[in-house]
């Protein structure tokens, strides 16, 4: 990617991709350049924070451009300026993008950057994986609206429907990285089921494990997340399930600000409701990451009661862990500026929820029925979502659930050999030379070596001397956090109003710590109520490691403290 290719990047699920592509944004960020990042789907984009390819490129919900049509998005000055100023583009979930669309913003990028070249001459950045889940089609001359309704393709040729198929795939001349070790599952025995299904192995062996997964209808866990095709079947079992329990509801509105298309989109992309409702003891699963609060995307749950003070729900996540919830935002940003902003709760009903929701999440457990899958891949979608067979519940299955697309598989193939015969093109070209072309194409798109630079010996200085960086105004950045938390300002705000994570701002309240800038009761008052009641029991665990070293006492607790807690911890002892 640094030397400015074309690439598709792919792997199998919870192989690292979106992990990838991030790094590659923040090096590109680090030099002054602002990649244009995108996604077939809202929910996509939400996850990446970005927008619609749809929305970026102007094509909305065409599914045709005549020669009128791209004139006139070809003189929008709006596309001017996002389509005609950029550098990179990345798209996301590009197995869920039709070839035609990906054609469309093809010609668009050329129209508006009057080129002729592949994407007007962008680097383009197309992750995905197409064994999953496939874009949606027209049937009987209908364009289907429902992005996450599935319908059975009948009159949809087997091939010609992938973004891969698209001749504006063909010339923009890809180079496949294709990821192969994965990162979500840690049970050899799934792994290997998961293969079978994959590369259309699946055999008696594999039968065996799933014969041994089935559960009768009246048998399904309390607080696992049933999987269905259809938003009407997940509504209905949430609506239905929260009404049975007899406590008090409490709702939560979702707050937006900016123009009103971008929230909308935040919104419909959003996996937490614009109204969530919830009562002590409802099943709900985690819609964003943070790691010091000890939750991911996916994480499940339960509601055990509200806080005293801000109502806000206090959720008992499997692991026996106690989070208060509090809001969190989804953020739209262009040019690096954030343009739009919704904050909610973030969490849903958890009882049941569509298998295109759950793309992109890692589930502890699931309920499904595959006996109606009907589409090439589906079934592979939905079981890949599970970290392990002990978390897979079945209710039964059908022989196309095991089963992918004949001329998906053949593609893969010869996407896995592109991906080697790149790897050994690039260990035949000299460390010198690849640092050439990573600098040309820096110039190339108008940022600076100087700033990667700056920052990268600023890190490593400050990694030297232990000392105090100073920003722009001669302040240092752990005085700034300084100024922040004498104010009283919790670490998660810190993080947000300096727009850095909320692990380097533990990392600068350590090192104010150490330099006598942060006294010990301070520190008392920033760790979690939930971590001062488990002080006890981690205190013996430091004083039985006796080196401080963290990561003995993280596996001990199984991840019941995360880290920042830990190191909180360690501080006041």
């Amino acid at each position: 990617m640094k030397t400015g290719a074309n690439v598709f990047l792919s792997g199998e699920p919870g192989s690292g991709k979106t992990h990838t592509v991030n790094e590659y944004v923040e090096y590109l960020r680090e030099r002054g350049i602002e990649p244009s990042i995108t996604a077939s789907t809202g929910i996509a984009a939400t996850h990446i924070g970005g927008i619609t390819v749809h929305s970026w490129s102007g094509i909305g919900i065409k599914t045709k451009l005549d020669k009128y049509e791209l004139d006139k998005l070809g003189s929008s000055e709006h596309l001017a300026k996002r389509v005609g100023r950029a550098k990179v583009l990345i798209i996301d979930e590009v197995s869920m993008l039709s070839g035609n669309t990906l054609s469309m913003v093809d010609a668009v990028c050329r129209e508006v950057r009057r080129s002729e070249e592949p994407f007007g001459g962008l680097q383009v950045v197309l992750v995905g994986d197409f064994f999953q889940l496939p874009p949606i089609v027209r049937t009987d001359n209908e364009a289907i609206t429902d992005e996450y309704a599935q319908i059975p393709l009948i009159k949809t040729p087997p091939m010609g429907r992938f973004a891969c198929d698209a001749p504006a795939w063909t010339k923009a001349k890809l180079i496949v990285c294709y990821l192969t070790e994965q990162y979500r599952q840690d049970d050899s025995d799934f792994l290997e089921l998961l293969s079978s299904v994959r590369s259309n192995t699946f055999g008696e062996k594999h039968r065996r494990h799933i014969e041994k997964r089935k559960i009768a209808g009246g048998a399904t866990p309390d607080g696992v997340p049933k999987l269905f095709s259809h938003n009407v079947d997940v509504d209905r079992v949430n609506s239905e399930t929260l009404a049975k329990i007899p406590n008090e509801l409490k709702k939560f509105e979702m707050s937006s600000r900016g123009p009103a298309n971008l929230v909308s989109a935040l919104k419909k992309g959003c996996l937490s409701p614009e109204t969530l409702a919830l009562k002590e003891g409802a099943s709900v699963m985690f819609t964003k990451n943070s790691p010091r609060e000890g939750f991911v995307n996916g994480t499940l749950g339960a509601v055990v009661g509200f806080g005293r003070g801000n109502g806000y729900p206090l959720v008992k996540t499997r692991n026996a862990r106690t989070i208060e919830v509090s809001p969190m935002d989804w953020t739209v940003e262009e040019g690096g500026v954030v343009r739009a902003r919704v904050s909610q709760v973030p969490l849903r009903l958890a009882w049941a929820i569509t298998v295109h929701k759950s793309q992109g999440m890692s589930l502890d457990a699931a309920v499904m029925d595959l006996s109606d899958v009907f589409e090439f891949g589906q079934g592979y979608v939905a079981l890949s979502r599970v970290r392990r067979l002990s978390g897979l519940h079945l209710l039964g299955w059908n022989a196309r659930a095991f089963e992918v697309h004949p001329g998906i598989l053949a593609k893969d193939e010869s996407f896995r050999q592109a991906s080697k015969e790149a790897s050994l093109g690039f260990a035949d070209i000299s460390s010198t030379e690849l640092s050439k072309m990573h600098e040309n194409f820096v110039a190339a798109c108008g940022g600076s070596l100087r700033k990667g630079m700056e920052k990268k010996k600023a890190k490593k200085e400050g990694k030297k001397l232990g000392g105090f960086r100073r920003g722009k105004n001669g302040i240092s950045t752990y005085e700034e956090t300084l100024a922040f938390f004498k104010h009283g300002v919790g670490v998660s705000e810190i993080a947000e109003k300096r727009g850095l994570s909320e692990t380097t701002i533990i990392s600068h309240i350590e090192k104010l710590f150490m330099d006598d800038k942060i006294l010990k009761k301070d520190i008392v008052r920033i760790i979690p109520a939930r971590v001062r009641a488990g002080m006890i029991e981690i205190e013996k665990e430091f004083n039985k490691a006796s080196d401080g070293k963290l990561t003995p006492i993280f596996e001990k607790f199984s991840g019941k403290y995360s880290f920042e807690d830990l190191r909180l911890v360690r501080m006041i002892l």
